[in-house]
């Protein structure tokens, strides 16, 4: 009974705090890919070695601007949804069977654990 106070306490304390606006908002060691082209439009593109262009669309962007889902676009079939992974140094966007590993415009597409393709990122 105790332990359910003491949550209860914390809940409160912490919901106080966050309504009064004395908060500080998070801060992300990386932001990852920032664009200032409005939700829907391509305007990331990742120019590979394979000879290949994937665009990334993105779907939601922070208020700072960062792509947090988006649609890399892989062929004829449309894209796979993407979602932004928060890491230490550089971005990784990952979806089903595929992920994106970069630090700025350098950037490695891993299309499951044994496929990779070495790109770079010209914005069109």
């Amino acid at each position: 009974m105790r332990t359910r106070f003491c949550y209860t306490v914390a809940g409160i304390l912490a919901l106080g705090v966050t309504l009064s606006g004395n908060a500080r908002p998070a801060a992300a060691a990386d932001l990852g890919l920032i664009t200032k082209a409005p939700v829907g439009s391509c305007e990331i593109v990742f120019s590979c070695e394979n000879g290949r262009q994937y665009p990334l669309c993105p779907i939601a962007v922070s208020v700072a601007g960062e792509v947090v889902t988006a649609s890399l676009r892989t062929g004829h079939h449309g894209g796979v949804h993407v979602r932004h992974v928060p890491m230490g140094v550089g971005y990784r966007y990952a979806g089903r069977g595929i992920w994106l590993d970069g630090f700025r415009d350098n950037a490695l597409l891993n299309f499951g654990k044994h496929s990779r393709v070495a790109c770079t990122i010209a914005h069109s």
